[in-house]
């Protein structure tokens, strides 16, 4: 059982971030996806900062150095605050089957970006995988489409699933570039959500709306809870299983078990959101998770 701890606990990357977007959704329709994504950064942070200082003995790593900052910094307000503001919507219009397919999308256009911008070799392996996943990724939306009589929610929420991913992926790429030498990756998610946390809470603070944004939390505690259960499966525990993974695993394994999400989803939607799909959904996602692991493993 030993041997195979990395790659067990991929799996339970998948599965925590499978709970966390189910529990975001719920959520998000009970309280709203905006202040959803406000409150589930205060938890990220808080989770994340007590991680930081048992294992690296600081709350907050003020000693890192300011070029960091900035990168990590602008990658959790891209990826966090602009990226998340369009994912937590789409949970609501289209649920997270859908919402998390769509950010599987995420790796093929970091990857894209990064040989834009970045100079990096994309191998004919890794075309052939970003080209698989999109059919995949059409197959579903197309089934969906059919099953949904083309409803405008539908629509929306696929459309801001991909601008979730565009966020995402671009976060990544910026977070990139604050990498370098031996840094602590717990540090590095620190920041960027410390980052998010202080920007989003500044806009609500300059909309005016911090006094409705507490008696909403106020009036709805179960959808405090259901969003505190989100960030505990997804920025906290996903994430740190997820660099567990890959201490111990290679990357490209660690990154497309960690990918299984939409796979995952499939029951929980069906199941517990009492979603309706058809045979071409099923198809579709594991079509495109297939692309996703060749884009990892060539």
């Amino acid at each position: 059982m030993e041997a195979y701890l990395g790659e067990l606990a991929a799996l339970a990357t998948s599965l925590s971030f499978s709970f966390g977007s189910s529990a975001f959704t719920i959520a998000g329709r009970r309280i709203g996806s905006l202040v959803v994504n406000r409150i589930r950064l205060v938890f990220a942070v808080i989770f994340l900062s007590l991680t930081h200082w048992v294992v690296l003995g600081s709350l907050i790593p003020f000693n890192v150095a300011p070029e960091r900052w900035f990168w990590f910094g602008l990658s959790g307000i891209v990826g966090l605050v602009i990226g998340d503001i369009f994912l937590f919507q789409s949970f609501v219009l289209v649920g997270p089957r859908i919402a998390m397919l769509m950010m599987s999308l995420a790796p093929i256009i970091a990857a894209l970006q990064a040989w834009a911008f970045l100079g990096e070799s994309l191998r004919s392996g890794q075309v052939l995988g970003i080209l698989i996943t999109l059919m995949g990724i059409m197959w579903v939306v197309v089934d969906g489409k059919k099953m949904n009589g083309g409803a405008r929610d539908y629509k929306r929420g696929i459309i801001f699933g991909l601008g979730a991913a565009v966020g995402q992926a671009s976060g990544l790429v910026l977070a990139k570039k604050g990498f370098g030498g031996d840094f602590s990756p717990i540090s590095a998610n620190l920041i960027r959500m410390l980052s998010a946390m202080i920007v989003l809470w500044l806009l609500t603070l300059l909309q005016r709306q911090i006094k409705s944004t507490f008696q909403t939390l106020n009036k709805d505690k179960k959808g405090v809870l259901l969003a505190g259960t989100g960030a505990f499966f997804g920025p906290f525990l996903g994430v740190t299983l997820s660099l567990f993974a890959i201490q111990h695993i290679e990357v490209g394994v660690a990154s497309t078990l960690t990918s299984l999400p939409p796979i995952f989803l499939l029951p929980i939607s069906y199941f517990f959101f009492k979603e309706k799909f058809g045979w071409g959904s099923i198809a579709g996602t594991f079509l495109a998770m297939a692309g996703v692991a060749l884009l990892f493993l060539v």
